[in-house]
Order: C-alpha cells, then sequence, then structure tokens
C-alpha cells in the first residue's frame, strides 16, 4: 500500500509539471515552527504570482495510523489558513489529502514530518505587438480575400530610393510566404507605388520593389506561377500629387497585393 501511494503521489508531482514546496514540522506537531515560517514567507515574498492547487500532509511512523492520519490533516490545515491569511491564491478545485505514514517513508525521521504544497506560477499573458496584430491581419485579410481584392503591405520598408528590404520587414514577408503555403490555391500580384514625383518614370523605383518582394517569395519556395509583380509609379495615388504632408507621402509610397485568385 505505501509503495502504491509512493508511486501514486510521484506521478502527480511529475506528470502535471507543477511545481512544490516541502515544509517541515516538529515531531508530534501541528503548529508551524521559525524555520517553516520564515521558509514560506520567503517563498511568497520571492515568487511571482503563484496558485496552489495541492496541499499533501506526511507523518513519520511513530503512533498509530489513525493519530497519524489525523494529524498529517491538522499540518494540511495549518499551512492552509497560513497561505488564506496571506492572500495567497488556492485553486478553486484545490487538493488536500492526508497521507499519515502511509507512504515510502525516509529513514531520517524529520523527512516525513512535512507537507507538500504543489503550485503553478501564473504567467500573465503579454499583450499582443503591433506587429503581432498586423501580422494576424494580413492572414486574415488575405484568407478573406475575393479576386480583384487589393491590401496595403504594412511594415514594407526599402532603403531610400533603392529596391532593398530594411531588414525590419522580413516579419510580414514570411507571415506572407506562410500563408501562401497554407493556400496553395492562391495567387497574388505584388503592386509597386511610389510617391513625391510630378514626371512620370522619373527615378521609378516601383517595379523593383515590386520585384524585390516577389524574389523574396520565389527564394522561399513559393512556386512563381502563383506570383507576378508590377510598378505602378505615381499613376495611382492615393493622394494628389504633389502631395501635401508627410503622412500624404508614406500613402501613397506603398506595396500592394491585387488577389488574382484564391
Amino acid at each position: 500500500m505505501k509503495y502504491f501511494l509512493a508511486i501514486l503521489l510521484f506521478n502527480v508531482m511529475t506528470a502535471t509539471a507543477q511545481e512544490k514546496l516541502e515544509v517541515f514540522f516538529d515531531f508530534d506537531k501541528s503548529e508551524i515552527n521559525a524555520v517553516a515560517t520564515q521558509k514560506l514567507i520567503d517563498w511568497i515574498n520571492h515568487s511571482e504570482e503563484i496558485e496552489v492547487k495541492k496541499i499533501y500532509g506526511f507523518c513519520d511512523w511513530k503512533g498509530t495510523n489513525p493519530y497519524n492520519d489525523t494529524l498529517s490533516i491538522k499540518r494540511v490545515q495549518s499551512i492552509y489558513n497560513f497561505l488564506k491569511e496571506r492572500n495567497v491564491k488556492i485553486n478553486d478545485n484545490y487538493e488536500i489529502k492526508g497521507f499519515g505514514e502511509d507512504f515510502e517513508q525516509s529513514k531520517v525521521q524529520s523527512e516525513n514530518r512535512k507537507v507538500i504544497v504543489v503550485f503553478d506560477q501564473i504567467k500573465e499573458s503579454k499583450p499582443k505587438t503591433a506587429e503581432a496584430i498586423l501580422l494576424e491581419e494580413l492572414n486574415q485579410k488575405i484568407k478573406t480575400a475575393k479576386a480583384g481584392d487589393t491590401f496595403k503591405l504594412k511594415n514594407i520598408y526599402f532603403f531610400n530610393n533603392s529596391a532593398k528590404l530594411v531588414p525590419k520587414s522580413k516579419p510580414i514577408l514570411y507571415e506572407l510566404v506562410c500563408i501562401m503555403e497554407d493556400n496553395p490555391k492562391l495567387k497574388i500580384e505584388i503592386q509597386g507605388h511610389i510617391c513625391c514625383q510630378t514626371i512620370p518614370g522619373l527615378y521609378d523605383v516601383s517595379i523593383a520593389r515590386a520585384r524585390a518582394i516577389y524574389v523574396f517569395l520565389i527564394q522561399n519556395k513559393i512556386d512563381r506561377k502563383r506570383i507576378s509583380f508590377k510598378g505602378y509609379g505615381i499613376t495611382r495615388p492615393i493622394h494628389p500629387i504633389p502631395e501635401k504632408s508627410e503622412e500624404e507621402e508614406n500613402e501613397n509610397r506603398r506595396v500592394e497585393i491585387k488577389i488574382v485568385e484564391n
């Protein structure tokens, strides 16, 4: 029976990947001694937010089984009260159990007079970054888009008057690769647009920039039959040229994706 309970306890501790704290008691006592009190306080003060899931009590082999069963439960209750008084979070479905002396006993009797607190470190979910939100938006837009739909690829940057991509553009492009892989029927046209020029064709890098994204997709194993590119220069501005502000220039200077087939 003791061997079975030892195996059961081991499985509870390891299979759930939860953490545990051991607190030791004086002989035949259920009150928390000074050493155990300090250990508990240090644990509470130096831990991130914690949630207690289980509290198990144990005794040494001295005394009768019924007596030790009762003593182990009293020790559990002492720990429970201590934690509640200090506002430690205890799960609504927490489990308490007194094993008494029915477990695999250590040869060192002081190690058997204990309570084990099983707990989780509560990790708060971090707010999504602006980049993560953009990636989700792109994914959703393309999945629900119909042939002919066009939308801007946000966070795509090039060096000044160049078709060379700035490294921080890579996340959105890798997301586009993933979307193309997840949607094998999807075909797109990459469209480049520039701003600020009143003379068509002058320093027009729109074709080269669209081609740079096209090449990026091919280098990442996207079938060239599914993608094409085209530069529109200043022929399709969002705002009239010359632009009235830097914001208007940025909105005219863009790369768009047109859904050809989905």
